[in-house]
């Protein structure tokens, strides 16, 4: 039994193939990723090694996705009910400061065992 869509095993298995060849250092071409599906065994809609390949054939950009982390949350901006003209809207991002937490010295002279005697 298969919990994976046919769409979701398509895209897993042509984003696989993209990954060997970036991995061997080759152009990710359409005919490079069919050429891998093949060999795997595993058939995918003709969409698919087109549309990874156009994508992912510019230079820098598998590693620019594997990099980029993932989603970050932005400022929230300003914004004006008056027209929309551009010197009105002034927008401030206000970065928090992390303060480090200074270490206490809570006293005491107590080893692991409770003592506070050098043995």
């Amino acid at each position: 039994m298969s919990t994976i869509t046919k769409e979701q095993h398509d895209e897993l298995c042509v984003a696989y193939a993209s990954m060997i060849l970036f991995d061997g250092e080759h152009e990710i071409t359409s005919e490079a990723i069919t050429t891998i599906l093949q060999a795997s065994g595993n058939e995918v809609e003709p969409y698919w090694p087109s549309l990874f390949s156009s994508l992912l054939s510019k230079e820098g950009k598998v590693l620019e996705l594997i990099s980029s982390g993932g989603p970050t949350s932005g400022g929230a901006i300003a914004s004006s009910s008056n027209g929309g003209t551009s010197g009105d809207v002034v927008t401030k991002v206000e970065e928090k400061v992390v303060e480090e937490e200074e270490e206490v010295d809570m006293g005491g002279g107590m080893d692991m065992f409770g003592g506070d005697e050098d043995y």
